[in-house]
């Protein structure tokens, strides 16, 4: 077997093609996806309102916002949605057309895909892994004077499942009013986190207009086929504009209707916070008692770990968990962490106690 590229967590034809194992026989533990799946409630009610896809949705979907509004707690007034939070990312950039934009890294690429088509000028700040990839809220305001006008958080981050909390997310929400920067803060996988509440930006954005946040069903709710994103902004004005440039009914009928559905299921949203705790908590307390790793404490659920034992690289483990059909994510591809990280999120217990025997195994 030879590993001749990096794989994101979707890329499972071209694992099947490279290493000749079915892709129904993987296991993507890249790709960090709610393990539980579609919840129930949203299978059923799904198949009995098939009949939508025969009209056009509403253009404001208002009815979809709403439920959104009463999920995050936010007038649905200053929501706006999106075909995924991919369209909302590539729009917000498009409109702001900032010059010169600042990203915390490691971090996702797409943020630099889009600032690059959009002609920006892209600096970097580097999270410092002696500190667990926790963020240097001083270092940060002397890198982001320089000129800089739209400043890019992912929060919980991805690939470090590190966290920004309110007291230190407010010191840059101020410094960057007062420096006329726009903030874009991407909470994919916030929902994941144990003190959610201290760290989403959404309550904040009623007193600051010079942010926006991102979500999607993609992870959470184990649904990035739909295609379902959304923005919170009080900046009513923006959002308008945003709604006049980009294309109506980008979300198709039954898209619609599911967010509708999957923002009231309580029962899906607890059992999942319940199983990715105890699965993050059991993760961690194994790599615990294994001295040739070093993970960092996770808020999201995926956990980034740094391999210790000598003469062993990323690609050597995901080329011997592949074998067994388990799919991590090799996080070299990441020019700040380079080829002694990898990255996995949490899948079903017994899939999970497959990993962790493969890991162990080769890290004893």
């Amino acid at each position: 077997m030879k590993h001749v590229e990096h794989f994101h967590g979707s890329d499972l034809e071209k694992i099947e093609q490279i290493y000749h194992i079915k892709k129904e026989d993987i296991t993507s533990f890249s790709a960090n996806v709610n393990p539980l799946g579609v919840s129930k409630k949203l299978r059923q009610t799904l198949s009995d309102n098939i009949d939508v896809i025969t009209s056009y949705p509403d253009r404001e979907y208002t009815s979809l916002r709403k439920e959104i509004g009463k999920y995050v707690k936010a007038n649905y007034e200053n929501i706006i949605v999106g075909n995924g939070s991919t369209e909302l990312i590539s729009l917000l950039i498009q409109i702001k057309h900032p010059k010169n934009a600042l990203l915390i890294g490691p971090t996702y690429s797409e943020y630099e895909r889009e600032l690059n088509l959009a002609g920006c000028h892209i600096s970097n700040f580097t999270l410092k892994e002696d500190v667990n990839f926790d963020i240097d809220i001083d270092s940060l305001k002397k890198t982001i004077i320089n000129s800089i006008d739209f400043l890019i958080l992912c929060n919980p981050n991805n690939p470090t499942s590190s966290a920004i909390r309110h007291d230190k997310m407010r010191q840059i929400l101020d410094f960057c009013r007062d420096n006329n920067i726009f903030v874009m803060v991407d909470e994919t996988y916030v929902e994941f986190a144990n003190d959610m509440e201290h760290i989403t930006l959404v309550p904040l954005t009623k007193e600051y207009k010079n942010c926006i946040v991102l979500r999607g069903i993609s992870k959470f709710f184990a649904s990035p086929g739909l295609r379902l994103g959304y923005a919170i902004c009080s900046d009513t004005a923006f959002l308008d504009e945003i709604n006049q440039r980009k294309n109506p009914w980008t979300i198709n009928s039954l898209a619609s209707v599911a967010g509708e559905i999957m923002f009231q299921d309580e029962e899906y949203i607890n059992s999942t916070k319940t199983y990715i705790n105890s699965e993050r908590e059991t993760f961690c307390k194994i790599l615990s008692e294994c001295k040739n790793v070093k993970f960092y404490t996770p808020v999201a659920n995926f956990i980034l770990v740094q391999i210790l034992k000598p003469g062993i690289t990323s690609k050597d483990i995901f080329e011997r968990a592949i074998k067994k059909g388990l799919m991590i994510r090799d996080c070299s591809s990441f020019q700040e962490l380079g080829d002694k990280y990898i990255r996995f999120c949490f899948m079903s217990r017994e899939k999970n106690d497959e990993l962790l025997e493969v890991l162990l195994e080769v890290l004893k």
